[in-house]
């Protein structure tokens, strides 16, 4: 071994001078680690080689921060309590009114442009659209690039019943457009006029107003109807009507089987300002409506409308009911009922029929109105009902609001359904 070569450590020390190297924590700011000789270091005789001084390691020395000798673990030093809260008299009393300020500049919304109010003409149309998109659509496609011949009629009237415009309108308009156009082609547009111009025939002679005769004070009119056809929002529809032309209403709560009826009813009154006669749900019918037309006597009230309950047409008890009311109200008055109105629900189709022919019997019935011609493609009905009956159509509905219950327009009505222009 050379002298100046530095003295090996035994295996041991090298082994545990490891452990200590790898057991060793991490540094700490206060703490100065030496490390001395172990036991083994000591035992090795001394020799007289030169040799290289022992190296000794020791950490980074650190600068430790004095701590005052007199207290080496300060004390936290104690928290001053906080002052009593102060009486809410007096800390609302301290708090400073607040000043007047320039006002707050709320900004300016314009209101909404008013929607202009759509005509009748256009309200017709849209509700009428399902049973004319049925009729010429069908039509369009019969007509357009095919010659006019026994089996087009034939196709053409089975397009119009299922319309429910009848058999007889049916074959009568097939027969007007066959006229002198054998062999030929035909625009579906012509097919169009020729239906517009037979319905408005047909229909021209039931396209009556109602009249009130003001010599008849009340002008009594009674409202049947089965359930579901819009008897009573009918009702309702017509007192706004009545009252808008300065008449006098009063409304007489005939049905009442039904609770909502009633409420429905009484609802309408406040919107119209007219008196509604009513009573218990379960109340004797008639008995009401005698009570209501003493009243409106007495008043001198210009319309009386008189609701009734919805009754089946094949329920021959609850029509015998419905005949009550009547011989109730002629006792006093034998001309009254003036007008009895049966209202017809569109969507109900050829059932329909059998609906006038039942109340027709009981209550004699005087007028149609017909209802929710918006919500079926089968409106050719009215036609097929004033061909049978001939009964005088006043008013058709084609929606929900008061303006959309207007008096019957023939010419309107047929040129609605053949789709074509508003006539001018």
């Amino acid at each position: 071994m050379s002298e100046t070569e530095p003295k090996k450590r035994g295996f041991f020390s090298r082994l545990f001078g490891r452990e200590e190297e790898a057991a060793k924590p991490a540094p700490a700011a206060e703490l100065v680690i030496v490390q001395t000789p172990g036991p083994l270091d000591e035992a090795k005789p001394e020799t007289t080689e030169t040799v290289a001084p022992r190296i000794v390691e020791t950490e980074t020395p650190v600068v430790e921060t004095p701590v005052p000798a007199a207290d080496p673990i300060s004390p936290v030093a104690p928290v001053e309590s906080a002052p009593p809260l102060a009486e809410p008299e007096a800390a609302l009393a301290s708090v400073p009114a607040p000043q007047p300020g320039p006002a707050a500049v709320q900004p300016v919304v314009p209101a909404p442009a008013p929607q202009p109010k759509r005509s009748w003409w256009r309200r017709l149309t849209e509700g009428l659209s399902r049973t004319s998109s049925a009729l010429t659509t069908g039509i369009t496609d019969l007509f357009t690039k095919r010659k006019l011949d026994a089996g087009t009629l034939e196709d053409l009237e089975d397009i119009l019943i299922q319309a429910d415009l009848g058999l007889t309108t049916a074959a009568r308009i097939a027969k007007a457009v066959g006229e002198g156009r054998y062999d030929k082609q035909i625009d579906p547009s012509e097919v169009k006029a020729i239906l517009a111009r037979e319905v408005e025939t047909i229909l021209t002679p039931v396209a009556h107003p109602l009249a009130i005769d003001a010599t008849k004070k009340p002008f009594v009119i009674l409202m049947v109807g089965v359930n579901g056809s819009g008897k009573t929002t009918t009702i309702g529809k017509l007192a706004a009507k009545f009252h808008a032309e300065g008449k006098s209403v009063m409304l007489a709560a005939g049905d009442t089987f039904r609770a909502a009826a009633i409420e429905q009813l009484r609802v309408w009154g406040e919107r119209t300002g007219a008196e509604v006669v009513f009573g218990q749900q379960g109340a004797d019918a008639a008995g009401l409506a005698f009570e209501a037309l003493q009243k409106a006597k007495t008043n001198g009230t210009d319309v009386l409308l008189v609701d009734t309950a919805g009754r089946l047409q094949n329920k021959q008890g609850l029509m015998d009911e419905l005949a009550k009311v009547v011989r109730v109200i002629r006792k006093q008055d034998a001309s009254a009922p003036h007008a009895a109105l049966l209202v017809l629900d569109a969507t109900v189709g050829q059932n329909a029929i059998s609906q006038v022919e039942a109340f027709r019997e009981t209550a004699g019935v005087t007028g149609l109105v017909m209802t929710k011609l918006d919500g079926t493609a089968r409106g050719g009905i009215l036609v097929a009902l004033a061909v049978q009956f001939g009964l005088p159509v006043h008013f058709i509905g084609v929606g929900e609001g008061v303006e959309d219950l207007e008096p019957f327009s023939a010419r309107d009505f047929a040129r609605a359904v053949a789709g074509l222009g508003e006539a001018v």
